[in-house]
């Protein structure tokens, strides 16, 4: 980046002095692998050491200033006393006209990510600013803030002007290098590329292409890798539970942990930790088998945000969510420029989709009785649909649908989407998205892949999601979790016109319903307690609420069956998911006549516990197992799937007494 291009960012932007602090270091002090926090200067006033940015070394003597982007890793190794000045601040472009002109003909570089050092020609004169904006800090009134920013663009004025004398070159720093060493130090952490993206002040775009082309690998697909490597140290070098190896390499939830183990290396956690011991006693070698670089390319994931750490919760109740970084700018400018070229196919009458458009229909007092409705437009061939951010104009047949996690109520209305998230392999629709398209995660599609899909509409079940794709389709958000299954579906229907088959399939669940709870009275089950638990040796989850999942909907919700009395009093009252931690201890107290443990892969054995193997209903064989794929969706077509896997397996039981 030159001087010249450098000036003019300044000259346009906007600008926060975050931290201004004074460090003194004592000689053979070190400072190991630091990152800053933000973009930051480091002036040296006295003594001297050895730094290094990035692995970039530098020789600071007194008087050297050196700049670093956010991000950047730090290493100072004194040789005498040393003694510095810190200033971290924030910059942006602050008028859009500029931004957009930059971008389009810059759109590798991210201003303010440049990385120099220098001995100033007038060391005294960049001092005496710094002074200043350190004694303006440190009063830190509205007024003395104020002053330190206007003292920070005299001395960012000064720096300039001396750095043009000298002709110092800048550059910028690798964001793959860094991206590298922030994976490989916080892989443990939740990182998506977005966050990855915002932490190294590069566009998610850019950061993924230029990883992409050094290494081989998507950043997410890296982290995953560098995860998994971790995890078969640990289950060859260590005896700690399936669990706590999923908490150590950055899962949450052990079953997902599972499923990406098996995705990436062929078998199961369990099944991969005993071939390995085998093989290590049939060799008679020692076990001891490092794998903690990244050797070679394991089978791809879904695409590059498949990142399912996250744990879940399942029925209808709200999905735990990352908040998704607003820093899209390519998919923005990328979404522009479809709408543009809609507009001038002669689609001018036909509003864009997103909050408050404003668009209506002549019969506009027809009334809505849920979240969402629609009015259609023949002439045009569009449909007005009311939601929570106005109305939305979406096509009358729409024939190129992208839905998150709402897929089982888009199958069941009969239609199929062109992409959907993630869907487990043991879901009851499965088989009814075959060939369908994969975003990965519901809560992180990637905006990219969507655009390249030139969809029609799209279908969201959050508001991080809305506002990351909403301008690139017309785009309806179903506050699902506020919603009965009745009246999503009847929300997701109005979408389509297809109000009267959402009616057909309700009154089915209904009729549904009333065959089976007759069905299992008649066997005298029906009065009978269950209890729903997920969990293994360490602690179960009881399942408190119809919301949970796992069969609460079903067993709780439409079949009315009750729990024993120290859960149902719980369910009577509790309206979100709920449910509680129980050691193996008490858990007898909470299980039921007949027990659904829901299951993964990797899951605990029970058979040999006491405690468990003593439970009546498990020691008489009314436990029921169910799969955890199979009962986490909330939708009328898997509620009709559910509803029947669970009379099955009662009558099929052994009567409870």
């Amino acid at each position: 980046m030159q001087l010249d291009e450098q000036m003019k960012c300044w000259n346009h932007a906007a600008v926060k002095v975050l931290d201004i602090r004074r460090i003194v270091m004592e000689a053979g002090e070190q400072l190991s692998s630091y990152t800053l926090p933000a973009n930051g200067f480091i002036y040296t006033i006295r003594g001297s050491a050895d730094l290094q940015l990035d692995g970039r070394a530098y020789k600071a003597e007194r008087f050297y200033m050196l700049h670093g982007a956010k991000g950047s890793s730090l290493d100072i190794q004194t040789n005498e006393d040393f003694e510095y000045i810190l200033l971290y601040y924030r910059a942006f472009l602050a008028f859009p006209s500029y931004r957009k002109k930059w971008l389009l003909a810059e759109p590798e570089v991210a201003p303010f990510s440049l990385q120099y050092g220098f001995a100033p020609s007038s060391p005294l004169g960049l001092l005496r600013y710094l002074d200043a904006l350190e004694g303006a800090w440190l009063q830190s009134g509205s007024l003395d803030l104020l002053h330190t920013k206007s003292l920070f663009y005299q001395f960012i004025h000064e720096m300039m002007v001396q750095l043009a004398e000298q002709e110092i070159k800048t550059e910028l720093a690798d964001p793959v290098k860094q991206t590298l060493r922030y994976i490989q130090n916080h892989y443990r952490e939740q990182v998506t590329l977005d966050f990855l993206a915002e932490q190294f002040n590069y566009s998610s775009r850019h950061l993924s292409m230029q990883f992409k082309r050094q290494t081989g690998h998507s950043p997410i697909d890296y982290l995953i890798q560098t995860r998994i490597a971790k995890a078969r140290n640990l289950l060859l070098r260590s005896d700690a539970t399936l669990s706590e190896i999923a908490a150590e390499v950055g899962y949450s939830d052990v079953y997902y942990f599972s499923r990406i183990f098996k995705k990436h290396v062929g078998i199961s956690p369990i099944q991969y930790q005993r071939k390995m011991r085998e093989e290590a006693r049939t060799e008679d070698r020692p076990l001891v088998i490092s794998e903690s670089s990244i050797g070679r390319r394991w089978k791809s994931g879904y695409i590059d945000y498949e990142n399912h750490y996250q744990y879940i919760d399942g029925g209808s109740t709200p999905m735990k969510r990352r908040k998704t970084s607003s820093s899209m700018i390519m998919v923005a400018l990328l979404s522009i420029t479809m709408l543009l070229a809609a507009c001038s196919s002669g689609t001018a009458t036909t509003p864009a989709a997103g909050e408050g458009t404003g668009a209506s229909s002549n019969n506009s007092s027809t009334a809505v009785s849920s979240d969402t409705g629609s009015q259609t437009n023949k002439d045009n061939e569009t449909r007005t649909v009311s939601t929570v951010k106005g109305d939305v104009v979406v096509p009358a047949n729409p024939k190129r649908v992208v839905v998150l996690y709402l897929q089982g109520d888009v199958v069941a209305l009969g239609i199929k989407p062109i992409a959907t998230s993630e869907v487990f392999n043991g879901a009851a629709y499965k088989s009814e998205l075959e060939g369908v398209n994969s975003l990965g995660t519901w809560f992180e599609p990637n905006p990219e892949a969507v655009i390249d899909l030139d969809p029609d509409l799209i279908i969201v079940p959050s508001e991080e999601t809305y506002t990351l794709l909403k301008d690139i389709a017309p785009t309806v958000y179903i506050p699902y979790e506020k919603m009965t299954t009745e009246e999503r579906l009847q929300s997701i229907a109005s979408i389509f016109g297809k109000e009267q088959e959402a009616e057909t399939l309700i009154n089915n669940l209904n009729s549904k319903v009333e065959e089976s709870k007759q069905t299992l009275a008649d066997a005298g089950i029906l009065d009978k307690t269950v209890s729903i638990v997920e969990g293994g040796l360490k602690g179960m989850v009881v399942v408190e609420s119809k919301q949970y999942g796992r069969g609460s909907q079903a067993l709780y919700e439409y079949l009315g069956m009750k729990a024993p009395e120290v859960v149902q009093k719980k369910i009577d009252v509790v309206s979100e998911a709920g449910g509680s931690n129980l050691s193996m201890e008490v858990l007898p107290e909470y299980i039921g006549d007949y027990v659904f443990r829901s299951v993964y892969e990797g899951a605990d054995n029970l058979t040999d516990d006491p405690i468990w193997s003593s439970i009546p209903a498990v020691k008489e064989g009314r436990l029921i197992e169910i799969d955890f794929d199979f009962f986490y969706y909330s939708d009328i077509y898997s509620v009709n799937k559910q509803i029947d896997f669970v009379v099955e397996k009662l009558l099929a039981a052994p009567r409870a007494q």
